[in-house]
């Protein structure tokens, strides 16, 4: 699996690394075995450019790489978690097929890189929009403020979800109840998430971050090797099938990339509008 996964990812330089880190996109904080990872780009509610998706994958790839880290915490400054992609960046990456991934990074998401072998709690706030929910399903533990709001609302843009949604959303809170947010892209709130059990508790928002920090430091006070060891049990039985589905998410997407539903869908996107597709 991890030599076809590092093929579906594109690897900068790694001289770019030092620079990147300074931009100030993902801040890291260290609270004694937890590495607290923060999406810092409140100004654009956090919205995913390029640049700082390289940082979050290499603040992953600290966590991986540090063994006095043994517990992550993704977490985003301002009102929102992420209102998803900057598509304007990401349309030329999808077309060309392959994620970006900085030279020593570790794909957040998990699927063009093996996930990190230790456990990830995510705090999650006001909008959470496409790949927030995609990183939040890669991570293992999730809370969220019960004024938070959830979309996976790609099909709106004429794509679908290439970061793992399609894997991870059915096999997290059943077939159903996925299939009735991706297919409409309707937002959900923090409730229906607890319903559903794609997150696991509800709290005020002023309580998120540290009722987070509380759980991943409790598992942090743990026997390091039995939680790993946990990890990689519960994974085991998954890791076959979701590497198929997960090596034709880019694949996939390629046709899309052409077609005239997708310039209709960014059309609308810079224009606030909703898409007039017709399914050419």
């Amino acid at each position: 699996m991890a030599g076809t996964a590092r093929n579906r990812c594109a690897v900068a330089h790694r001289t770019v690394y030092a620079a990147r880190m300074t931009t100030g996109k993902i801040t890291l904080e260290r609270r004694g075995h937890v590495l607290a990872m923060g999406l810092d780009r409140a100004a654009k509610r956090n919205a995913f450019d390029l640049e700082m998706w390289n940082q979050l994958a290499l603040a992953y790839a600290e966590l991986e790489r540090d063994p006095e880290l043994r517990v992550g915490l993704l977490h985003a400054a301002g009102d929102h978690f992420t209102g998803g992609l900057d598509l304007a960046q990401w349309a030329p990456v999808f077309a060309n097929g392959k994620f970006p991934l900085p030279d020593g990074g570790r794909d957040p998401l998990g699927i063009c890189t093996l996930p990190v072998t230790k456990p990830v709690v995510s705090a999650l706030q006001g909008i959470c929009y496409t790949i927030g929910i995609e990183l939040a399903l890669a991570t293992d533990i999730r809370i969220a403020a019960r004024t938070a709001r959830f979309g996976q609302i790609e099909i709106k843009r004429g794509i679908y979800p290439v970061g793992g949604a399609t894997i991870r959303f059915p096999r997290e809170v059943g077939w159903a109840n996925a299939m009735r947010w991706l297919l409409t892209a309707d937002d959900f709130d923090a409730a229906e998430a607890h319903r559903m059990g794609l997150v696991q508790e509800v709290v005020e928002p002023g309580e998120l971050f540290e009722r987070a920090l509380a759980i991943a430091t409790t598992i942090a006070q743990q026997a390091p090797l039995g939680v790993y060891a946990t990890l990689v049990s519960s994974r085991a039985a998954l890791a076959e099938a979701e590497a198929a589905a997960a090596a034709r998410l880019l694949p996939d997407l390629q046709p899309l990339m052409r077609s005239e539903d997708v310039q209709e869908g960014l059309r609308a996107f810079a224009s606030r509008r909703p898409g007039n597709f017709t399914g050419r």
